[in-house]
């Protein structure tokens, strides 16, 4: 019943044209497993509005109704300029071609193309200032990916003002909510687009929902309907990578390792995808067929989590030389990345705390009095990500009393994650919390016995050591 209301709805949306997201949302998707990479690989506290359910997938069979992210973004940009060379004053179209430059952008990891993307949408606006939901959408799609997620919110409820029924706004609300830690009003926001426009782009929202709750099962099912959704391979490759990743979370690296083949099969391009495998092959052992994909993927789409991830597998190995200079890497990609206006001093924090200086993680502004270790600043971003990454942040710097309340908090939603339980593991350890700490420890390995090539080794040495100390 509620998908027809849902397509009763969508007709009524008005002339706004729809927008392509689909690989906008592995952006923001994506945010979350990258963060626990660039840190070694992959809060709503007790009581907390964990009790509303997470946005309802539609029932099995419905239309297909997915627009296609195709794998020719660049082409898009082409036939977009093409057309307002001819027509300057289609707004509409250039509210498309500002999105098709923030697509491009995250397809190849060239940042440049955000300043095109954000005059773009300014054109448009200056075109039609009112009733222009088509470009807020885009604003705020784009104020997403450059990880402003209170600006993303602010144009995303800027657009559902003006069309309470742009699905486009409703799911970049939801990603902002998110990575806001605004968890209870996150899910309306889900089921909302999903109401509106049940496509892959929502679908893939009502898969993270699920993940984030710490429900696998309800996540992978919705994925596989993404996939029989799917119009286009980049839309069944995205379904496919976090299906693996779902799996490979778990460790079950047979169901990953088969989840991202099928996806190579759709999209051989996939740089996501060719990190799945090279996961999946360091955890086998593979460690010359895990580099190797790693320097595909690298030389593809140099972003920081996927540099980080190949240099810690380097120093895995022993092969330390080569991991400093993709840890170089990361720090002048992030460079790039600050230069053009996205923030990621929360994707770096793991990655500072492990491979350079704790008290440069998440540094201030300088106008901020916060400490300088920034973790007193007012964040641009919260949940249970950012709780973990805070946690490690503040173990490393000896501050380990206020170190687990951040770890408890990263548990507090009901997502698992090997890394949350080992970083509480070694919190609790230095508190001398030694059969919590055991415990923790435990479940990680068990959870994911590869969950990284540097920590997981560690885990099993420092469990080994608490044993041995209550014999």
């Amino acid at each position: 019943m509620w998908w027809r209301h849902a397509t009763r709805a969508a007709k009524r949306a008005g002339p706004s044209r729809a927008l392509t997201l689909t690989g906008l949302v592995c952006a923001v998707v994506l945010t979350a497993g990258a963060l626990t990479a660039i840190g070694g690989t992959a809060g709503i506290q007790a009581g907390e509005g964990t009790g509303s359910a997470p946005p309802k997938p539609r029932a099995a069979g419905a239309p297909r109704t997915a627009r296609a992210v195709t794998g020719a973004q660049d082409a898009s940009v082409a036939r977009l300029q093409d057309r307002l060379g001819r027509v300057p004053g289609d707004w509409p179209a250039w509210a498309e071609l500002g999105l098709a430059y923030v697509e491009l952008a995250r397809r190849t990891a060239d940042p440049t193309s955000y300043p095109r993307a954000e005059s773009a949408f300014a054109h448009s606006l200056a075109l039609r200032p009112e009733g222009n939901d088509t470009a807020l959408a885009g604003r705020a799609a784009l104020a997403a990916a450059r990880h402003d997620f209170p600006g993303a919110l602010r144009a995303a409820d800027a657009a559902i003002a003006v069309n309470p029924f742009n699905a486009t706004a409703h799911g970049v609300r939801f990603d902002a909510l998110v990575e806001l830690g605004r968890y209870p009003e996150a899910w309306p926001a889900a089921q909302t687009a999903v109401d509106l426009r049940p496509d892959v782009a929502s679908l893939a929202r009502v898969a993270y929902a699920y993940e984030l709750r710490g429900q696998p099962e309800p996540a992978a099912e919705t994925l596989r309907r993404v996939i029989a959704d799917a119009t286009s391979p980049a839309d069944a490759a995205f379904a496919y990578f976090h299906l693996g990743e779902l799996s490979r979370n778990r460790g079950d690296l047979d169901g990953a390792a088969d989840a991202y083949r099928r996806g190579l099969v759709q999209d051989p391009s996939s740089v996501q995808l060719l990190v799945g495998r090279a996961r999946v092959a360091a955890a086998r052992g593979e460690i010359e067929a895990a580099l190797a994909d790693y320097r595909v993927a690298t030389t593809r789409s140099p972003q920081p989590w996927i540099v980080a991830e190949h240099g810690e597998l380097l120093e895995a190995v022993g092969r330390m030389n080569e991991a400093r200079r993709q840890y170089d890497l990361v720090r002048s990609t992030a460079a790039l990345l600050r230069a053009q206006g996205v923030e990621v001093d929360v994707e770096l924090a793991l990655f500072e705390a492990d491979h350079g200086d704790p008290a440069t993680a998440w540094a201030p502004p300088a106008s901020s009095t916060a400490p300088d270790t920034g973790l007193g600043a007012e964040p641009r971003r919260a949940g249970v990500f950012v709780d973990d990454a805070r946690g490690w942040v503040l173990h490393r710097l000896g501050r380990d009393d206020e170190a687990l309340a951040s770890a408890d908090s990263a548990l507090g939603l009901g997502l698992r994650r090997a890394l949350f339980l080992y970083h509480r593991g070694v919190v609790r350890a230095a508190l001398g919390q030694t059969d919590a700490a055991i415990s923790d420890l435990r479940t990680a390995l068990e959870t994911d016995p590869h969950f990284s090539p540097l920590h997981a080794p560690r885990a099993r040495t420092l469990l080994t050591s608490l044993e041995g100390g209550t014999r």
